[in-house]
């Protein structure tokens, strides 16, 4: 294959300062899955709702005496 020559050629200044131009550009990545509910917070209901079924069971007690 015939090398082929390009016709622009690098010019860097003699003087001054050499700048670039850096375009910042979105960079995406994975989503994050976050629990609905957390951990704790299941305990804490799950015990609220334990707390909630024993008190029921001891206002039936009561009316049945």
């Amino acid at each position: 294959m015939p090398e082929v020559k390009s016709i622009f050629r690098e010019v860097l200044p003699k003087q001054g300062q050499l700048s670039m131009e850096d375009v910042p550009t979105m960079v995406l990545c994975k989503p994050k899955l976050l629990p609905l509910k957390s951990v704790t917070l299941e305990k804490l209901e799950k015990m609220q709702m334990e707390a909630q079924e024993a008190v029921k069971q001891q206002e039936l007690a009561m009316k049945e005496q």
